[in-house]
């Protein structure tokens, strides 16, 4: 990432294409905590991501602690937060792309730490972190990290498919 700054505005995009993901009787549990570079909210995120991420975080200009309520709205326990809280990510991130911003998910991080940093309450799930920014120079990165930077192989659609039973 290229370490420039980015504005609640520039993130609106992003939240505005997580609001239409699907979810469990449209209870919408995902809860978005964001943080912009240079805030002291950031640093308190940035504290709770593994050494291995904080090297080449350090240039995002936004964190974002992707949460989910535990309960649907009636007050009965969720079969789906996680799940649904992933799509609402994955909205997210298509919206990022499309907007010429780089954003990656992680879970390299110490979810207790960052339930405090951010004041999640314990009837929410701390599921991921995000980093969002402005793309950078591969050659910014430590020599150790530029080798990662190309597209990761998947696996073949039928290691993952089964037709009638597992």
């Amino acid at each position: 990432m290229s370490g420039e700054a980015l504005t609640r505005e520039d993130l609106l995009p992003l939240f505005e294409a997580a609001r239409w993901a699907p979810s469990c009787a449209n209870s919408q549990p995902w809860r978005f905590v964001y943080a912009l570079a240079g805030a002291p909210a950031f640093d308190a995120l940035f504290a709770t991501l593994a050494a291995g991420n904080q090297t080449w975080v350090k240039r995002a200009g936004a964190l974002v602690l992707v949460c989910a309520n535990k309960n649907m709205p009636n007050g009965n326990p969720s079969p789906t937060p996680a799940f649904d809280a992933g799509a609402a990510w994955m909205s997210f991130a298509l919206q990022g792309s499309l907007s010429g911003l780089v954003v990656h998910g992680m879970a390299g991080f110490d979810a207790d730490k960052a339930r405090a940093a951010a004041k999640v309450p314990e009837d929410h799930l701390v599921i991921m972190t995000i980093a969002v920014g402005r793309p950078g120079r591969v050659e910014d990165l430590p020599e150790y990290l530029r080798e990662r930077e190309a597209p990761t192989p998947r696996n073949a659609v039928e290691s993952f498919i089964v037709e009638g039973s597992f």
